[in-house]
């Protein structure tokens, strides 16, 4: 069985941090609020002219580095974005054209906060089909672009950044033993769509909108609604809350989080949390995550790891793999 394994990882954070005492100079909010609730410090915010192309360029290269693999072996550029430079093309041919590659395929995809699972999951299908033998999948959204500032409810929430992995193939025994992507499962249930949504787009107003949310409703069911893919990539491989080596999920408030691997009976040591230091960057969330845990010698070789995310439409899925 072929496998998408992961080669390597990369990150990008745009240079200007506003911090939640900045942000209590433009909204009714505090730190303490801030923390309490959402366990948020600061976030990164893109500077003027810079795009969401340029902040996946720079953590797929980083990604390229970190592999060893050069711009030349990649067949397919994948990026998850609810935010591309323009109505089209896609943002991806941006990082195909800033990277020097001049052959195989690119395109967006678009899932919001669940975009990496996405993005990852078609990946792989795509190489196991033998369309690609080397991929770069990026998460990457400048969601400061299209907040609300005056609406503190979602403006304390969010940040913009961008994370990246270059996937290979490796041959497998199509046991949960082998290494690489072992399971994913992916949904979406429209009839959530204003839980978490912009008020806008281009057939709608002809403007991208403002990201609206309703808070409450989008915590519950991403603390509880999620479970039937987590069973189902749990199911495929035998693995369980307590036999994984990571979780590495979406970084949208620490309570959440914690909600969820509770709920999963896994403990908070196995739990990778990176929100406090760039809060919500919706589809660059895990790989951001990921490239630290990697980076920081948490997430070694042959160690299971789950991704699991929850991001507007509502869209949600789960992704196992070996390291």
């Amino acid at each position: 069985m072929i496998r998408s394994v992961i080669l390597g990882t990369g990150s990008y954070l745009p240079a200007k941090v506003l911090t939640n005492e900045d942000l209590a100079r433009l909204v009714d909010t505090s730190d303490d609020w801030i923390v309490q609730r959402t366990g948020i410090r600061e976030r990164h915010i893109a500077a003027d002219g810079e795009m969401t192309s340029d902040l996946a360029t720079a953590a797929a290269a980083n990604a390229l580095a970190a592999a060893g693999v050069g711009v030349d072996e990649i067949d397919l550029v994948l990026l998850a974005t609810a935010t591309p430079d323009r109505t089209f093309p896609s943002s991806a041919v941006e990082v195909q054209r800033k990277l020097g590659v001049s052959h195989g395929f690119a395109f967006d995809l678009q899932a919001v906060c669940s975009g990496f699972v996405y993005a990852l999951t078609v990946a792989d299908s795509l190489m196991r089909t033998g369309l690609a033998r080397k991929a770069l999948v990026i998460g990457a959204d400048t969601f400061s672009r299209i907040l609300d500032w005056n609406d503190r409810t979602t403006c304390v929430l969010f940040g913009d950044g961008a994370g990246a992995v270059v996937l290979g193939t490796e041959e497998g025994e199509g046991t949960s033993d082998d290494r690489g992507l072992l399971a994913a499962s992916l949904r979406a249930d429209g009839r959530h769509v204003d839980k978490l949504c912009t008020d806008g787009g281009p057939s709608m107003t002809g403007a991208p909108g403002h990201v609206r949310m309703h808070g409450q409703e989008v915590f519950k069911f991403a603390v509880g609604g999620v479970g039937d893919v987590i069973k189902s990539v749990f199911e495929a491989t035998g693995f369980d809350g307590s036999s994984i080596d990571w979780f590495i999920p979406h970084q949208a408030n620490r309570r959440i989080i914690e909600g969820s691997a509770k709920k999963l009976g896994i403990p908070l040591e196995k739990v990778i949390i990176t929100v406090e230091g760039h809060a919500n960057t919706s589809a660059a969330t895990i790989p951001l995550a990921l490239d630290f845990a990697v980076r920081s010698s948490k997430v070694k070789r042959d160690d299971v790891v789950l991704f699991e995310a929850v991001g507007g439409g509502l869209t949600w899925g789960a992704a196992i793999l070996r390291w």
